[in-house]
């Protein structure tokens, strides 16, 4: 019934019930595969979408597909097609789906919701489909109220079925299991001789946010802040009870519903969520279409609450009814749950195993979600400590959390920890485990002013300006990197690039050999990644900078898996043009060449001659390095700056740096227009450059 390894273009993940967490394995695999397998699309044989609405879990996977293709390209049928004429249905399928398949290494096919589409089984509909596309499935089942026996007899009796329309299972993922019978589960599904893996039950992939339950009650906004919507209510109680036995009932991530003429209750909640010692609240809902009394609602708007508060009309039976039978959804804008998905998909299905089992033939296109994916499971592989010195930022804790999630680093945050640890409950964020170090108030203050006044006394440092200097978060974060405490840092979500790498500067310095500190961009493109420099320190680099910043970028390269190609760029090619620009350009790449001869190096050269083989086999036919350079470096900031901005926005190319690079050790400048997925990109390119550090001796050891 099982199959040990299939080839195939495509995987169909099927089910036979609601509720498997299918997403949730949707998006763990279009990972994997966007990292592996090259270009990766999806496919909806039939949309559960009704007419003017969208499909959440199809466009939840368009936006992860290694493949840009229309929304409408991605869906086979409705179900009302499949109602009318199930055979013409299955052939709409075929050819809708083939047309996905041309464009695409591979297609992840996304079976039917358990709703009714005209037939006695939707699995067996959906093995029919799965068998017409040639494509093997994988089995989602879920593990709730059943016992490993059952959950074995369930897996024979559904792969019968599957078989019996001569379609073939190539995996079984077992879902929401309890943790502490994940192994058990295993075993006993395994003895159905096809390849098993068990995922634990996680709360926050099914749990309602309170964006959504508002949108199902019909709710307004009463007050707190809008942002906070999207924290998830892991519980839902009615607040009935009196306001002391409702309190000892609390935890984290819950939402009280209660009267809006409750005013005990309103004042209680509202004081508890910002309380220490209390657990934070995912929001409240006053229920039955009152307002609290003029007196009280000036009392709660004066206290400026962020827990969000919405109002809605119905009484508490059918407020809680509602508010039980709301389902969270795995959508685009659901950061925390795709963050959870991927990280059950990461810690509990091994990727060797996966592409073993569906024999996936790798591409040799490299596609932005191939380099990402990497970046990740590189810094996962050996997680190295990073200082975070913007810790009460939003961003910066959006990003952490998600870093923690997936194992990606150790963290230390900076800044008042009352204010950071507060700041991250109320964005539903689990920083346990997380250090946070008040530069002002830290015992490491003294003794980083000392190591600071010895580093600068050539400049007059004293300790009283030394200890004042390290009150700054950056030069404090820094000192931590120069000190071994932490192996990198990264800043800059709120401050200027100088007051990111001054410290850096004066702290970390320069490798020997190296007296330019430069910068590298990853431009990752549809199916390559180039590296580009510098676009970010150096404004008018001389030829013997020039030649520092290649050489670091093509180290950097290497580091990232980039086979390094030098392109010295310049608005002429070969011995074409002259001029102080051309010959600035003409020394540098003699330089690079002198000082290190194992690098492959072209210059001057003009961009199209240095990325596309048609224009170097005219203007340099012989070129080791025209038309396939992969790293290109251009002659000024000016150049750089600008070339890099409209690669990114008119290729929609994806960017990620500025990656620094010549420093002693890791430290790494954001943008301060950083998305959360910028941040956690360029903590994951540090953790990787840190690994690469030599290890720092143990003074006990050596003393």
């Amino acid at each position: 019934m099982g199959a040990d390894t299939v080839t195939s273009s495509s995987i169909y993940i099927a089910s036979a019930e609601g509720d498997t967490g299918k997403s949730t394995v949707a998006l763990g695999l279009l990972a994997l595969l966007s990292a592996t397998g090259g270009r990766v699309g999806v496919f909806r044989p039939i949309s559960r979408a009704a007419a003017g609405e969208r499909d959440y879990i199809l466009e939840l996977l368009i936006d992860h597909a290694s493949v840009d293709l229309p929304y409408e390209d991605c869906i086979g049928v409705t179900y009302d097609q499949v109602h009318a004429d199930p055979e013409g249905a299955i052939g709409e399928i075929v050819a809708r789906f083939h047309a996905v398949e041309a464009r695409c290494d591979t297609v992840l096919i996304i079976g039917s919701d358990y709703t009714d589409v005209g037939n006695p089984s939707e699995l067996s509909f959906n093995a029919r489909i799965a068998a017409n596309l040639s494509a093997p499935i994988i089995l989602a089942i879920k593990a709730t109220d059943r016992t490993p026996a059952e959950l074995h007899g369930l897996a024979e009796l559904l792969l019968a079925e599957i078989s019996a329309l001569h379609a073939t299972t190539a995996a079984i993922v077992v879902n929401r299991c309890e943790p502490e019978r994940m192994t058990v589960i295993g075993k006993e599904v395994e003895k159905t001789g096809v390849p098993t893996w068990c995922l634990p039950e996680d709360p926050v992939l099914f749990a309602p946010t309170m964006a959504e339950l508002r949108e199902a009650l019909g709710a307004e906004m009463f007050s707190g802040d809008e942002e906070l919507l999207d924290r998830e209510a892991l519980k839902v109680m009615v607040g009935g009870m009196t306001v002391e036995h409702i309190l000892e009932r609390l935890t984290d991530g819950t939402v009280v519903i209660t009267p809006a003429d409750r005013s005990d209750v309103l004042l209680a909640l509202v004081n508890a969520n910002t309380a220490q010692g209390f657990p934070r609240l995912s929001g409240i809902i006053l229920n039955g279409g009152l307002r609290p009394h003029p007196m009280i609602d000036a009392l709660v708007s004066g206290l400026k609450p962020t827990l969000p508060i919405i109002s809605c009309e119905q009484g508490t039976y059918e407020t809680a009814r509602t508010a039980a039978h709301t389902r969270g959804r795995v959508g685009v804008g659901s950061a925390r749950k795709i963050d959870a998905a991927l990280a059950l998909m990461e810690e509990h299905v091994d990727p060797e195993a996966v592409m073993k089992v569906l024999d996936v033939h790798t591409p040799s296109v490299v596609t932005p979600q191939m380099f990402e994916y990497n970046l990740i499971a590189r810094a996962r592989s050996a997680p190295k400590h990073i200082v975070l010195p913007e810790g009460e930022e939003d961003r910066i804790l959006r990003a952490a959390g998600r870093l923690l999630r997936r194992g990606v680093a150790k963290l230390t945050l900076l800044g008042a920890e009352d204010v950071v640890r507060t700041r991250a409950q109320e964005l539903g964020l689990d920083l346990d485990g997380v250090d946070v170090i008040d530069p002002a108030t830290s015992d490491l203050l003294d003794e980083f002013a000392s190591i600071y006044t010895d580093l600068r006394k050539h400049k007059g440092m004293d300790h009283e300006r030394a200890a004042e200097t390290m009150r700054d978060v950056s030069y404090f974060g820094t000192m931590m990197v120069h000190t071994g405490i932490a192996d990198g840092m990264v800043s800059g979500a709120v401050h200027t690039t100088a007051h990111t790498i001054r410290p850096a500067f004066e702290i970390i310095k320069t490798k020997t050999g190296v007296s330019t500190v430069s910068s590298v961009f990853f431009m990752c493109l549809a199916d390559r990644v180039l590296a580009y420099g510098d676009c970010a320190v150096v404004p008018d680099p001389t030829a013997e900078q020039l030649a520092d910043i290649a050489i670091s970028s093509a180290q950097t390269a290497a580091q990232f898996g980039i086979d390094p190609r030098v392109a010295m760029l310049s608005y002429s090619t070969g011995q074409s043009g002259s001029g102080a620009d051309v010959d600035k350009v003409r020394v540098a790449t003699d330089l690079v060449r002198d000082r290190a001869p194992e690098v492959l190096v072209e210059g001057p050269i003009q961009y199209d001659a240095a990325v596309e083989p048609s224009v170097a086999a005219t203007k340099m036919p012989d070129s080791p390095v025209a038309g396939q350079a992969t790293v290109l470096i251009f002659p000024d900031l000016n150049t750089g700056n600008n070339t890099y901005k409209a690669v990114q926005r008119s290729a929609n190319a994806i960017a990620i740096g500025p990656v620094l690079q010549g420093l002693n050790k890791p430290i790494n400048d954001l943008s301060r227009g950083a998305l959360v997925s910028d941040i956690v990109n360029t903590v994951a390119i540090t953790a990787i450059q840190a690994q690469d550090q030599p290890a720092i001796p143990d003074p006990e050891a050596t003393a």
